[in-house]
């Protein structure tokens, strides 16, 4: 799994084409999960949040948070605007004796970074919880997977990804 907490806190990145007038910039959906990485990154330190992770998260890693784009749905369209919705998950992996106390207490802190400004610094419309489950992972001794689902409101321009509504 790669750390991306680091990534979180990079600047929106423009490219430009050799022999083009054409710059881009990172979409909104892309500066929105920069943005989540960061929160999330500074309210569960020292622990690992990693987004969308590829691998399971290692015995020695955990806990763990991870961050998973579950989807981005159109939800209307108007006046060249287009208003989005982007479901996150996030997971909290604790292990040991202790689990599910760590991972509730990840949780509470994960929730309080997200929802202390539902706004992101006015980059998205609305934050808001969607639910919450308990899962105990059997297959690993002491595993405890702690996951919660969020709603993420923004809007972009029709023709540019990259703009605010």
């Amino acid at each position: 799994c790669v750390t991306c907490a680091p990534l979180a806190t990079a600047p929106s990145v423009a490219l430009h084409f050799p022999n083009s007038e054409v710059t881009v910039m990172n979409s909104v959906r892309e500066r929105v999960l920069r943005e989540v990485v960061a929160r999330l990154s500074a309210a569960v330190a020292p622990a690992t949040v990693l987004r969308m992770p590829t691998a399971p998260v290692a015995r020695e890693a955990s806990p763990a948070l991870l961050l998973v784009a579950e989807s981005d749905s159109i939800t209307a369209h108007a006046n060249q605007l287009v208003d989005r919705q982007l479901v996150i998950r996030i997971a909290v992996i604790a292990r040991g004796a202790d689990a599910f106390d760590v991972a509730d207490r990840l949780l509470v802190a994960a929730h309080a970074a997200l929802l202390v400004d539902p706004n992101l610094g006015g980059l998205v419309l609305a934050v808001r919880e969607i639910d919450c489950e308990w899962d105990v992972d059997d297959a690993d001794a002491g595993a405890v997977a702690l996951p919660a689902r969020y709603e993420i409101r923004y809007r972009t321009h029709a023709l540019d990804l990259t703009q605010t509504g």
